[in-house]
């Protein structure tokens, strides 16, 4: 009984100390900007016509992106609206912000999110899992 209780702990202490050192990797920003996903939902109770009239009006093309900011990606998702990716200035936050409420409100839904470039990481998770079980197949 010693033994197995010994043995559940080792295969325990091991899988931990593999867990602990893929969560502790250094996957650090090297940027001095981060990435803001913009949603902007098509308010579907207007037409495509009443959408742009109020773009117009709200001077939506001139106001966003707003100075200072920079598109990183720009998708229209059928049924949704518009996908927005942009880098900023933390120090830009509150611009990106104010010329979403100026130009967007009335015309969109507005959803903001942080977000941050996973596919390096993702590549680099994928790549470590693979070796590592090609190792343990003696591969």
């Amino acid at each position: 009984m010693k033994i197995l209780i010994k043995s559940v702990l080792i295969a325990f202490l091991s899988l931990t100390s593999q867990q602990n050192v893929i969560a502790n990797e250094d996957y650090t920003i090297d940027s001095d900007k981060i990435l803001v996903t913009v949603v902007l939902k098509h308010q579907q109770d207007k037409s495509l016509t009443e959408l742009q009239q109020k773009m117009d009006e709200n001077r939506f093309w001139q106001s966003f992106p707003p100075k200072g900011a920079e598109i990183d990606s720009w998708y229209v998702m059928m049924g949704l609206g518009q996908v927005i990716t942009v880098k900023i200035h933390p120090k830009d936050l509150r611009t990106l912000n104010l010329a979403i409420e100026k130009s967007a409100w009335g015309i969109f839904d507005t959803d903001i999110y942080p977000t941050y470039e996973f596919k390096g990481i993702a590549a680099s998770i994928k790549a470590k899992k693979v070796a590592s079980d090609s190792q343990k197949r003696g591969n």
